[in-house]
């Protein structure tokens, strides 16, 4: 039996599964209880804000309720209603108490069937669409949702969020990136840095970090311009291609998820709602809780400073081949090792321009300052950064510059149409990744961790737990973000019930550093995996064999991965 005739067997295995459990296999239904802030409108009506609108209801009493949590504990059958609103009488001094009463439905640990397929096919396929679309079908069987475009992704990818995903990291992101890909001004720009800057191996390495943090929307964005850019002038100096490519990738993820004033922060509030939790309520409370959670993410502060001090060749830690390899292109001159089959890419070295147009540096800067400004403006009064002005001006004023000096909208638009098809895939990675995280909310995963294991962890394990799931299942499928479709909607309501359940003394601390935990496990995931497409990019942007990249890159960030855990165990013992 071939590879693939096994793959294609494991998969018919896992989606009969899904059919049979649950078209036979009874649900076990519990009840969410969740405290409202409850305000009474002008004509007396009591309502509370959901996603920024008035929900107008009319409670009944607790004790009159269908849903009452001690009626509905565990049962088999399905409740005649699935929500209610209820309220608590107190005493003649206190305030009457209103509730939400939500019924859910697990299927033990069989909720867990959509992702387990989903990460089992990364391990086969080495692919996230596939991977991501199993994962997908699985759960619609299981929910009984056979109609897979009318039942799950239609619903799914008509909602604000997705369209939020098309806007942003479609058109805006993938337009801004092909207009300055057809006016050279991303080039110019690294090439004014590089050419006023290196003055030696350290100073090229130098300049690579400093554009690292500056492109700092991160993936393959800054792969692709810091290393076709540096690369040229870091072969002068003798930097070996295995240093070069780790400090491209090292400041690629890392860093965008430091300096989030980009498509991070939106994507990933969607998957972190927990019900009942008040600082996660809103779109603009969890983009909130998202920046107060970056100081805590350890492995992106480790790895940014890890690839700093490699830069200026003063690192704390430094891999045997690794050090082997800069050792070799400093006194032979040879930048890759003898066996290496090194990646190469001409295309990317190329420029797009027009003939006769003249790109200038400040046709990134004035843009990227925009961005910038409108970003941290935002954050700075409101607390939400708003990512869709900043990166719709930035993309006006690269797009109207180059309208200025010459270029023909139909080259302008030709520029725009290779921007989207730069980023087309990962928006459809994106996408999947939404929907399969709303699926495996609707499945009850979450739900059954919770039950099962929200008073059994110890909460100072959790932390590590997360970041070493989150680890394996990046490294597998070769993706950070849709890791994070399926880890965040399992780990912060677990978070939650052990934080609570375990009587700490800081809940929301300790869900901030479980989010980072599963922050930076997927980055380390993503970065260190051979089928990433920052990986492979930056092999191939500077001309490095791809393993030997892995190889060489694994153990420096494996350090400071492993810093990041014993500061997450030791926060959590301080605070607990």
């Amino acid at each position: 039996m071939t590879p693939g005739v096994r793959r294609f067997v494991l998969l018919a295995i896992a989606l009969a599964a899904s059919w049979y459990i649950g078209a036979n296999v009874s649900p076990t239904w519990t009840v969410e209880q969740t405290t409202l802030d409850v305000m009474t409108a002008d004509d007396g009506r009591l309502y509370f804000v959901r996603e920024g609108d008035p929900v107008y209801f009319e409670p009944v009493p607790m004790t009159d309720a269908v849903l009452h949590p001690e009626r509905i504990a565990n049962i088999q059958e399905a409740p005649a209603v699935t929500e209610e609103f209820v309220v608590a009488e107190g005493d003649e001094r206190a305030e009457p108490v209103y509730y939400r009463l939500l019924a859910k439905r697990h299927w033990g640990i069989w909720s867990l069937l959509p992702a387990v397929v989903a990460i089992l096919l990364c391990w086969l396929n080495r692919e996230p669409v596939t991977s991501l679309l199993g994962g997908i079908v699985s759960g619609a069987l299981l929910l009984g949702q056979y109609d897979l475009t009318g039942d799950v992704l239609i619903p799914s990818l008509a909602t604000t969020s997705s369209a939020g995903i098309l806007i942003l990291y479609l058109w805006l992101l993938g337009g801004l990136m092909g207009i300055w890909s057809r006016t050279g001004a991303a080039q110019a720009f690294a090439e004014f840095m590089t050419v006023r800057f290196v003055r030696g191996p350290r100073t090229a390495k130098l300049v690579a970090w400093m554009l690292g943090v500056i492109f700092f929307q991160g993936g393959t964005v800054s792969t692709v311009l810091v290393g076709t850019t540096v690369r040229p002038i870091a072969d002068k100096e003798r930097v070996a291609h295995e240093e070069l490519a780790y400090i491209v990738d090292s400041t690629a993820s890392p860093i965008a998820s430091q300096l989030a004033f980009n498509a991070w922060p939106g994507y990933i509030q969607a998957f972190i709602f927990v019900s009942g939790v008040g600082f996660l309520a809103t779109e603009a409370d969890r983009i909130a809780f998202f920046f107060q959670s970056v100081p805590f993410c350890f492995y992106a502060i480790f790895a940014v400073l890890g690839t700093f001090l490699l830069s200026i060749e003063k690192p704390l830690f430094l891999g045997k081949q690794l050090g082997a390899a800069m050792e070799r292109s400093r006194t032979t001159g040879k930048l890759d090792a003898d066996d290496a089959d090194p990646l190469a890419a001409p295309e990317l070295q190329g420029s797009n321009t027009p003939e006769g147009y003249k790109p200038h540096v400040l046709e990134f800067f004035v843009p990227l300052g925009t961005l910038i400004g409108i970003a941290v403006g935002t954050f700075i009064i409101s607390g939400t950064p708003n990512v869709h002005w900043a990166f719709g001006a930035a993309f006006v004023i690269a797009g109207g510059t180059a309208l200025a000096k010459g270029m023909s909208i139909k080259d302008l638009i030709s520029g725009f149409h290779d921007g989207l098809k730069g980023v087309v895939l990962g928006c459809v990675i994106l996408l999947l990744a939404v929907t399969i995280g709303g699926i495996s909310s609707a499945a009850g995963g979450a739900i059954f961790l919770v039950e099962t294991l929200g008073e059994a962890i110890p909460f100072f394990i959790l932390p590590v737990l997360l970041q070493v799931l989150t680890m394996l299942i990046a490294f597998s499928t070769g993706t950070s973000w849709g890791t994070y479709a399926v880890a965040f909607p399992l780990a912060m309501p677990l978070a939650w019930a052990v934080a609570t359940s375990q009587g700490l003394s800081h809940p929301e601390l300790f869900m901030t550093l479980c989010f980072a935990a599963v922050m930076d496990g997927s980055v380390y995931g993503d970065q260190c995996s051979p089928i990433s497409d920052t990986t492979v990019l930056s092999s191939v942007c500077t001309g490095c064999d791809l393993m030997d990249h892995v190889k060489t890159q694994i153990p420096q960030a494996s350090v400071a991965a492993g810093l990041a855990a014993i500061c997450w165990t030791g926060v959590a013992l301080l605070t607990a």
